[in-house]
């Protein structure tokens, strides 16, 4: 017992010892900076902002957290630029597909007043011209309008007639032709038999008669699209006395619809687009009419039969570039082979060709020049994308369209120039160039006048 207070007194100055070891190591921590407890158990009081109103720093054991880069500038710049232009045109391209979706449910209108605009080019100047001479504005425009459409009209009667008076005549001649190809066939080096030839003829005379009745529907097709060629015949005509007699207020209207802003420089572009149109309907009818008489008279003189039609459908085909020439040239060649044989399919041949190649290097540059200056490769891709998306009529006026919206393109490029030239001179005192003449609201069917 006599032990035990000495015991306890040791005990104590242990803990005493182990007190003083701990208190060390606290006052170690703090002064490294360390706390004793986790972070997420420190409650840091709210602390008032000072008389600048900033925020005071976060306290110095706060963890340092590493800036996360701006998503923006983390995605290459190419990429962003490829994004920016993909949406855009993904834009476009939806536009341009609503509009295409328009125009095809209202075709025939379209395609109607788009002739009429070809067939106003065409006759506007001799209004402008009537006009000078002294006859009223209405008159000039009947006295045009009434003998354009009695030429077109005698054009088409002749064709009919035509082809009608010379149809036994060319069956007959297709006859002959079917029994020579026949006697070729079987005296030619392939081994052709009469046999196989009787086959043929069986199996075709068979699905004839097996398909009456889509035949049948055919031919009431035919009706049907006879009705709306004959519609889209009148809505043209309307149109074209209309845009003849009354073109200036249209064009007027027209601008009204355009933005305050954008109103001049459209007003510009149209004098230029219609003259485009101009120059290329008078060049085309003029080069047409060349390769027609040129290739009919060799036509006439190889003793083909038709050959006046035939002649009229090469000038009716070459209002579709590049392609037109090609078909209405290879129909010519075979009338000429299945009437004639085969030197004379061969003579028209080389009178095609020739004649097409001087249109192409002599005609074409001489008589439109560059009033019209469209590459052959933006020709080929717009017959093709008007056929497919209106037919015949889409290729007949997707060149003169492509035309017409390289000129007005051209133009409020060179436009917008001038405009920014004016805006600097103030700025640096610099001379504005003039780039395109003041623009004049001079509206279609209203030129000359």
């Amino acid at each position: 017992m006599s032990r035990l207070p000495g015991w306890l007194a040791g005990m104590g100055a242990s803990l005493t010892r182990i007190g003083e070891h701990l208190e060390e190591r606290r006052t170690e921590a703090a002064k490294d900076d360390v706390p004793d407890v986790a972070v997420a158990d420190v409650v840091v009081p709210d602390a008032a902002p000072s008389a600048s109103g900033s925020v005071p720093p976060p306290p110095s054991y706060a963890p340092a957290i590493a800036a996360r880069p701006d998503p923006v500038a983390a995605i290459p710049w190419g990429i962003r630029v490829a994004a920016e232009a993909g949406w855009r045109l993904l834009v476009l391209a939806g536009t341009l597909w609503v509009l295409i979706r328009i125009i095809s449910a209202v075709q025939l209108v379209v395609l109607a007043f788009v002739a009429a605009l070809l067939v106003t080019a065409l006759l506007q100047p001799t209004v402008a011209r009537l006009k000078r001479l002294g006859l009223p504005r209405g008159l000039a425009t009947a006295v045009t309008a009434i003998a354009g459409f009695v030429v077109m009209g005698l054009v088409g009667w002749f064709v009919v007639w035509q082809v009608m008076d010379n149809l036994d005549d060319l069956s007959d001649r297709v006859r002959d032709g079917i029994e020579e190809l026949k006697r070729w066939l079987l005296d030619s080096p392939f081994h052709v038999t009469e046999q196989q030839i009787s086959d043929i003829a069986k199996n075709l005379s068979d699905t004839i008669g097996t398909n009456t009745e889509e035949i049948t529907s055919a031919g009431l097709q035919g009706v049907t699209v006879m009705v709306e060629i004959l519609t889209g015949i009148l809505l043209a005509m309307f149109s074209t006395l209309f845009l003849l007699y009354d073109g200036k207020r249209i064009w007027q209207w027209v601008l009204k619809l355009v933005p305050a802003q954008a109103r001049e420089g459209v007003a510009g572009a149209g004098p230029r687009a219609w003259r485009t149109l101009t120059a290329y309907v008078r060049g085309t009818v003029i080069v047409a009419l060349i390769d027609a008489i040129f290739i009919g008279f060799g036509i006439y003189f190889l003793d083909v039969p038709m050959a006046v039609p035939l002649a009229v459908f090469i000038f009716l085909f070459a209002f579709i570039p590049l392609v037109g020439a090609v078909v209405s040239g290879a129909l010519a060649v075979v009338v000429a082979l299945v009437t004639q044989g085969v030197f004379t399919a061969l003579m028209v041949l080389i009178v095609v060709l020739a004649v097409q190649q001087i249109e192409g290097h002599v005609l074409q540059p001489f008589i439109l020049g560059r009033a019209v200056r469209v590459h052959p490769l933006a020709v080929v891709l717009a017959v093709a994308a008007g056929g497919l998306t209106a037919g015949i009529g889409g290729a007949v006026v997707a060149v003169p369209l492509v035309a017409v919206t390289n000129t007005v393109v051209g133009y409020l490029r060179a436009y917008s120039k001038e405009q920014a030239l004016r805006a600097a001179q103030p700025l640096y005192g610099a001379t504005t160039i003039e780039l395109a003449p003041t623009p004049v609201p001079v509206p279609p069917g209203a030129q000359g006048e």
